[in-house]
């Protein structure tokens, strides 16, 4: 009970530091709120020093942060968030919709995510663990970014095809085409999170025990996935949040008056009381879905994490052998290099948005630009980036996974704000420079693998193994770099590598923002982002960074592959880990 009180409290401190941090962001990025309204409620209005003043005496702005603060809070606590500065109308009534508008997507997008997943471990789950593909494909659609396949479905399904509505918000129609541009990315990540770990509950003496039995394959299936699906509920709960909050792009290109959209358009305009109500109402969703996560984790797994009698779901494995990640190098390294020969700055308004031929091999973007070089030239960049970001937030999320009552209320307030609002905050703080896109998405990027560190951990911490170890008298520290590091890091390096090239686009996107890169760098990211209005007309300049990035996502995951727990010299295994495939196994796999 005082654990459970703590983790409260510091959970309140968590949300009402955001809240502040958010209502002092105009202050902290030294710039006018007067002049940011004006802009926002008439452009065309000369920003006089009268006019600036009458706003700042109507908003009350010569008070100080700190006075807005109070009144802010004290019109909360009687359940009134205040009126926007640019509409004047009412705050909540209005967050309160865009929350549902949000949440109805993300019930959508749930569904298509769990079936997708569930297409991933498909085969996995009928020959109980024995065969597995490479995930290529799941990788290459966790790689593909939301806007992007956000985009094709509205011009292909919506516009070109007319199957779907593909702009607005107006009835179920038009949830189908948004939700499944936001559940097959988390679907594919979600599903090589899964088929990690059912190989390992295949081959647990509990499976073997009701293959002898004659338990048919298909039950044993269904207990193998109940199995794992606790150790995955801490990122999909952050899956959960990150679909309400994070699907800025999205609801952008689709039109959509959800919760994300109204965050970044107040935090844009700086419109502090919708800003700091929609982020309140974040951080109290992120809070309910961690709480709903730990029911259904103690009523899955509840007696065997307290009795301390759960089996390790990370047993010694063979390093997955094959050429696959060797032909998906090459072909990234032959692309580059080809590539670098080539000029990706020089203009050519003659020849614009042409074809793929023997001249541009990738084609053309709308300033005539050949494709391959900036492909080329983009590579080295991104790809350094994306790895030192991604390097750093492993070894972050690794940390702060060891202490879970620490980590786990940080985690789901950070990943219930919009990463662009992360980027504006970290930006505030630290200013613009090179080192500030790596430092904002990293500051986001760790949340997913400190969940997984510490659901893994704390599963891994009921084992058999681990509780007969503990009585031989082996200490925290022998327990922790013998026995857990060597469980948990495996899993979360490979969840690491599947979230490159997520990673490399997220870092790009920040150019928009004046936080990175600027046009006409060539970084893959801002690549997509160019020629994504010409996706119609000259799909090729769009599909060729989409490729790449593709084609890093399926590097990533087959070599990732090779990342298994390291086998012990001289230790004798019992049946369940022995290196021939387990009697459950033969079994599931021939019925």
């Amino acid at each position: 009970m005082r654990h459970h009180s703590a983790t409260v409290l510091w959970r309140a401190l968590l949300a009402a530091a955001l809240v502040c941090g958010i209502g002092l962001l105009p202050w902290l990025t030294h710039t006018d709120p007067a002049l940011t309204v004006l802009k926002a409620r008439s452009a065309d209005r000369d920003p006089t020093p009268e006019v600036l003043a009458d706003i700042r005496a109507r908003l009350g702005l010569d008070d100080g942060p700190l006075h807005l603060l109070g009144q802010w809070l004290t019109g909360l606590a009687r359940g009134d968030a205040g009126r926007s500065w640019l509409s004047g109308s009412e705050v909540m009534p209005a967050v309160l919709q865009a929350l549902g508008v949000s949440l109805l997507l993300m019930a959508v997008a749930l569904v298509v995510a769990v079936l997708t997943a569930g297409l991933v471990c498909a085969r996995t789950l009928r020959t109980g663990g024995q065969s597995r593909r490479s995930g290529s494909g799941s990788a290459a659609i966790a790689a593909l970014p939301e806007f992007l396949v956000a985009s094709v479905l509205a011009t292909v399904v919506g516009v070109q095809l007319g199957w779907l509505p593909a702009l607005g918000w107006y009835g179920p129609k038009w949830t189908v085409l948004p939700a499944l541009a936001l559940g097959l990315p988390a679907g594919a990540v979600l599903g090589r999170l899964l088929d990690d770990l059912l190989p390992c509950a295949f081959a647990e003496p509990w499976a073997a025990a009701a293959a002898a039995r004659g338990l048919p394959g298909r039950a044993i299936a269904r207990k193998s996935l109940r199995r794992c699906v606790p150790a995955l509920l801490p990122n999909f709960g952050l899956f959960v949040i990150g679909l309400t909050g994070g699907s800025v792009a999205v609801e952008q290109i689709f039109d959509i008056p959800g919760l994300g959209r109204t965050t970044l358009q107040a935090a844009l305009a700086q419109d502090l009381p919708v800003l700091q109500a929609g982020t309140l109402l974040l951080v109290l969703l992120a809070a309910g879905t961690s709480a709903l996560r730990r029911l259904a984790a103690r009523l899955l797994i509840g007696p065997a994490l307290r009795d301390g009698a759960l089996p390790t779901l990370h047993r010694p494995m063979p390093p997955a052998r094959g050429i696959l990640p060797f032909v998906y190098g090459g072909l990234l390294i032959v692309v580059i290099a080809l590539g670098l020969p080539r000029d990706p700055h020089t203009l050519n308004t003659g020849a614009r948005l042409e074809a793929p031929a023997w001249e541009h091999p990738f084609g053309t973007d709308a300033l005539g630009r050949d494709m391959l070089a900036r492909v080329g030239h983009g590579a080295l960049d991104t790809l350094l980036l994306a790895l030192a970001t991604s390097a750093a937030a492993l070894v972050v999320g690794v940390l702060l996974g060891l202490v879970p009552r620490l980590s786990g209320p940080l985690a789901d307030t950070v990943n219930a704000v919009p990463p662009v609002l992360v980027a504006l905050l970290v930006t505030a703080v630290a200013g613009s420079g090179p080192g500030t896109p790596a430092l904002a998405v990293t500051a986001v990027s760790w949340a997913a693998l400190t969940a997984h560190t510490s659901s893994l951990l704390r599963q891994e911490r009921a084992a058999l193994h681990l509780t007969v170890t503990r009585g031989l008298g082996a200490g925290r520290w022998y327990l922790l770099r013998h026995e857990l590091l060597p469980a948990v890091l495996p899993p979360v390096t490979r969840h690491a590598l599947l979230r490159v090239p997520g990673v490399a686009l997220a870092l790009a996107s920040l150019g928009f923002l004046g936080l990175g890169a600027q046009p006409p760098s060539p970084e893959w990211g801002l690549l997509l982002a160019e020629n994504q209005p010409y996706a119609e007309r000259a799909p090729w300049s769009v599909l060729a960074p989409a490729a790449v990035l593709a084609l890093l996502g399926a590097l990533a995951v087959t070599a990732a592959g090779g990342i298994r727990l390291p086998r012990r010299a001289r230790r004798a295994k019992p049946l369940a880990e022995s290196d021939g495939p387990s009697p459950a196994r033969k079994l599931v796999g021939a019925r």
